[in-house]
Order: C-alpha cells, then structure tokens, then sequence
C-alpha cells in the first residue's frame, strides 16, 4: 500500500498481528522490500511481531526524489569524482530516517523496534541517534559508522556502487556475480533462487538513477562514531565473518562505541540474509527483545 511519510509517497506491507509488538525492517543500498526473505518476516509474525516492510525512497515503488543540479547519471557522475569535483548529494541519510519515523506516524506506530541491514543500518544508527524516542531498540547488521572516506572510498570505488541501464539477462547475470562475491557459504541460495529474484527485482522496479541518487546519499553520510557512545537505547549488533563488503571489524567498533551494545559475529555469513539465515534470525531477535527490550 502506498502511505505519504516525510513528504513523500512509500511503499509499505505489514505482516503479523495489528496488534503484535512493532518491528521495522529497513534494506540496504538499492534493494527493495522484495528482497527480505519471506521466511524470515513471515517468520517474525508467526512469532508475534507486527513486522513493517518497505521501499526506500527512490527505489521499489515508492516515491523518487530528484533534485535540480543533482546528477544521477552514473557516468556523470564518475566522471566529476575522478575529476575532483564535487558530488553533492539530493539528499542525506538523516532524511531517510525521517522517512522511517514517517511510515510509522502513518501506521500509528508510536514506538518500535528497528532492524536495519548494510545501508538500512546506518539509518538505524542515526534513529537510534536521533530519534530514540520513537524505538524500542535497535538491531544494526552489516553495517558501519566510518563515513565513506574514511573507509578508503574513492573514485574508483564509487564507480563499482554505481548503477547504469541494462537489459534484464544482464541485470539477473550481474546480481548471480555480486552474490557470489558477497553472499553467505555457511547459508547459501542457490542460481536459481538468486536469479528469480534478479527478475522479479527489475520487473517491479529497475531504476538505476535512483540507486545512484541513494549512493550519493551514503557517500555524503558523516562520521557516526562519537555521536554512537551516547546512545541509550538496547541496541544489537549482527555481522557475518565472510562479509566482503563491510568488514566485520566495523561491526564490532559499532558494538564496542554504543554502551552495553550485544555483538553477534556470524560465522558463514556475507553481506546477504538469505532464507536459510531466518531460523536463526529470527531466534536472535526474540532472544534479544525478551532479554534487552521487552
């Protein structure tokens, strides 16, 4: 169903009973509420939560969000990187953790749980920075808190984050590639799997301009890492030791600055959540509410 949240149109599904405990699933770079396993929050509402899915701005079928002046075009904007010029950005992370207070507002959700994977961790560090009053706890997976050049971003880098048109057998082709890169060994889906969901991705909704416009957004992010120790609230952190992407070093230096921080280091796992990671998942997050914030 479409909601307005912060302005703007999204894309939400809810599982779960009305009246179950809120819990807010946030995705990373590019991807669309399709991607969460349907073993894991159909798997989380089986067990009570009122789980909350939905598409970032700019992607699935929820609102995009262009600025004047802003590129999106992928070879534009490389070539301003390598050039050292700037790549401003249309907008910021902070705003897409509005968007998520938003989506609450509109479900009449006045607390909740978060759990946010890669990108979709960073917005939940900066609810639990931010918003604190509006979560019940926080669960940060795969994330980090170093901004982008502190990580050793750079041009080239950014090219590989960036996205371009192409045809669907090139798209399912490509995304078979990035999962064997960064995909879990110790819970792994297989071609096929990987491949129908490429396709059902670019069916719904391809739009590279709109990834590139969230790129920007994660590259303008800041240092989140001081601002971390004065967070409160109970707060997880989940972190594959097979993670290409994100080391998992950087998920321990999240759980190490937030005080009192649970730190979970999943052996096997890469920067995916794949269906056969939702047993697990889920038993950790009745684990950690019944123990930290119920």
């Amino acid at each position: 169903m479409q909601i307005t949240a912060n302005g703007i149109q999204i894309e939400v599904q809810t599982y779960g009973p009305e009246d179950g405990v809120p819990l807010v699933l946030i995705r990373g770079l590019g991807s669309q509420l399709i991607h969460w396993p349907e073993e894991f929050y159909e798997g989380l509402a089986a067990v009570g939560f009122r789980v909350v899915l939905f598409d970032n701005r700019d992607v699935g079928l929820s609102q995009r969000c262009p600025k004047a002046g802003v590129a999106s075009d992928a070879d534009e904007i490389t070539a301003a990187a390598l050039a050292g010029a700037p790549t401003p950005a249309a907008y910021r992370l902070n705003d897409m953790a509005k968007d998520v207070v938003g989506v609450m507002d509109a479900l009449g959700l006045e607390r909740a749980h978060v759990f946010g994977m890669s990108m979709g961790g960073a917005i939940t560090q900066l609810l639990c920075m931010d918003h604190a009053e509006r979560l019940l706890s926080g669960t940060i997976v795969m994330a980090t808190a170093r901004p982008f050049a502190e990580r050793g971003g750079n041009a080239e880098w950014l090219a590989t984050l960036l996205a371009r048109h192409v045809d669907r057998e090139t798209y399912i082709k490509s995304c078979i590639a990035e999962y064997i890169n960064w995909g879990s060994p110790a819970f792994p889906m297989t071609q096929q799997e990987v491949a129908a969901q490429a396709a059902q991705a670019y069916d719904r909704a391809f739009d590279p301009e709109g990834i590139n416009r969230q790129v920007l957004a994660v590259i303008a992010s800041t240092d989140r890492r001081q601002d971390l120790t004065q967070v409160a609230l109970p707060c997880q952190v989940i972190h594959g030791d097979k993670d290409t992407l994100i080391p998992p070093e950087a998920g321990a230096e999240i759980a190490g600055l937030i005080p009192n921080c649970d730190h979970h280091l999943i052996e096997g796992m890469g920067h995916v959540i794949t269906p056969k990671q939702a047993p697990m998942l889920i038993e950790m997050m009745q684990d950690f509410i019944t123990r930290r914030a119920s």
